[in-house]
This record gives structure tokens, C-alpha cells and sequence, in this order.
């Protein structure tokens, strides 16, 4: 595998493929990390998709590794939102940027774990041309995690930096994103679910949840949904579901498959 470091525009990057055919076009994953982690942490799954032929761009989000600012964690945790809201803007300008250098050979996959995982189930609302999306303890339902979260901050004795009119001007804007109320937005892509049932930071049951109203949508096409829970595991990926996000993405960046 060839990793190489790059800075595209204002995003650090790691920019993996398999050596040998790295100059060539190639299916291309954007992989998205988690909160507090950094684009480095997840070269295991580059690693795996290198090995079936696959480029990985790796960004750091904003706030995350080489872009981190001098704030403590509870500051950082009250931007969280800015900083899901921010990578799914700057998707489009990755997306731009492996298009025009001729990187892909199709529309890309997009990845992530946790936050990353977050932030692809957003995307998949606002942009058709991702082809496929591997999710690892995401949440789709941006407005119930989000009131979730603002209740946990609050029962910690925090006082929220938001007005009242300022919290429904916050939802109403993560409504835009929530996939959970766009569902019709997926129109039939081939999307994985890995998640651990003893997952407190990302509770299981509303995505599981919600896949199952999935199953509706995608009940003449049964295949390009999959949803794999883990009975014992909690907010960590197991190496069988690294494994087969991997293959999956493989799977479906590697077929032209009709939509």
C-alpha cells in the first residue's frame, strides 16, 4: 500500500491505493473519522481496501488532528455539530478534487466510524453521487441524537451556550440533514451498518431501528442493505466488521450496478 500525506485546499488528507496501480484511476472511498480521533487512526481499513484495489482519502475534520485548536474536550463536544455540518461541506470539494485530478474510475464510496459514520448517513441526504456508504456506529436521526446529547450536557449540570430560538434554528438546520426524515433521498444505494449493541456513546436501538424501516425501501432490492450487530461489542469496531465494511464497499464500488 502507498500512503501518502497531502493537503488539498484547507484539509490535511492521507491518500492511500495499491502501489502499483496508484497513478491509474481507481474506485475511490472518502473514509471519515471518528470524534476526538484523527485521519491516521483508521489506515487499518485503507489497508484493506489498498489490498482490493481501492483509494482511500483519509481527511482530518476540522477541530481533529493536524487541524485541532487550543480548546479543552467539553468545547470541542459543543462543536460537534459544526464539525459534522463542516465535513459534509467539504466532501463536495474532495469529491471535486479526486474527480478533476482523475483519481476515480466512478462515483466514490464514503466510510466512517462514529462521528465519521454521522457525518456519511448526512451526506448520503445531499449528495447522488455517492455510490455507496459503509456506516460504523452512525446515527442517522441528527435531530434525536442531537436533543439526546443536549439532555446528557445539562443533566451534567452544563449550561448551553443557546437560546431557546437558537436551538430550534440548530434543529431545524440538522432536520435539512437527518436521513431518518429523508429517506427517499437514498434512492436505493447500497448502504452497511456495523454496530455494537452495548454501544452507550451511539445507542444501537435507533438505528437498528431505523434500518428496519429500510427494509421497506429496499424490499425489490434486499441486497444493498446490511445491517450486522454485534451482540458484545460497545463503541468499538470489531475486526469482522472492519472486514466485511471493507468488502462490501469493494463489492459495490467495483460493479456498475444499475439504481
Amino acid at each position: 500500500m502507498k500512503v501518502i500525506k497531502e493537503q488539498w485546499g484547507e484539509i490535511p488528507v492521507l491518500h492511500t491505493g495499491p502501489d502499483a496501480q496508484f497513478n491509474e484511476p481507481l474506485p475511490t472511498v472518502v473514509f471519515l473519522h471518528g470524534f476526538t480521533s484523527a485521519k491516521e487512526h483508521n489506515l487499518h481499513y485503507a489497508y484493506q481496501l489498498a489490498e482490493k484495489g481501492i483509494r482511500t482519502i483519509l481527511p482530518d475534520a476540522i477541530l481533529h488532528g493536524e487541524r485541532t485548536e487550543p480548546i479543552d474536550q467539553v468545547q470541542q463536544s459543543m462543536r460537534f455539530w459544526e464539525t459534522v455540518l463542516t465535513s459534509i461541506d467539504e466532501l463536495a470539494f474532495l469529491n471535486t478534487h479526486v474527480q478533476q485530478e482523475g483519481l476515480a474510475d466512478s462515483e466514490i464510496g464514503v466510510a466512517g466510524t462514529s462521528m465519521g459514520g454521522i457525518t456519511a448517513l448526512g451526506a448520503l441526504t445531499v449528495y447522488p453521487w455517492i455510490r455507496t456508504a459503509a456506516i460504523m456506529m452512525g446515527s442517522a436521526g441528527y435531530v434525536q441524537f442531537a436533543e439526546a446529547q443536549m439532555q446528557q450536557f445539562e443533566s451534567r449540570g452544563f449550561k448551553l451556550p443557546l437560546t431557546e430560538e437558537e436551538r430550534e434554528t440548530m434543529m431545524t438546520s440538522l432536520a435539512q440533514f437527518d436521513l431518518t426524515k429523508n429517506r427517499q433521498k437514498l434512492e436505493g444505494r447500497p448502504v452497511y451498518f456495523w454496530h455494537g449493541e452495548k454501544d452507550v456513546t451511539v445507542p444501537f436501538e435507533p438505528t437498528f431501528g431505523f434500518y428496519q424501516l429500510l427494509l421497506e425501501d429496499y424490499a425489490e432490492f434486499p441486497e444493498r442493505i446490511r445491517f450486522i450487530r454485534d451482540r458484545q461489542a460497545g463503541h468499538a469496531v470489531s475486526r469482522e466488521g472492519m472486514l466485511e465494511a471493507t468488502s462490501w464497499l469493494a463489492a459495490h464500488l467495483m460493479k456498475q450496478e444499475a439504481r
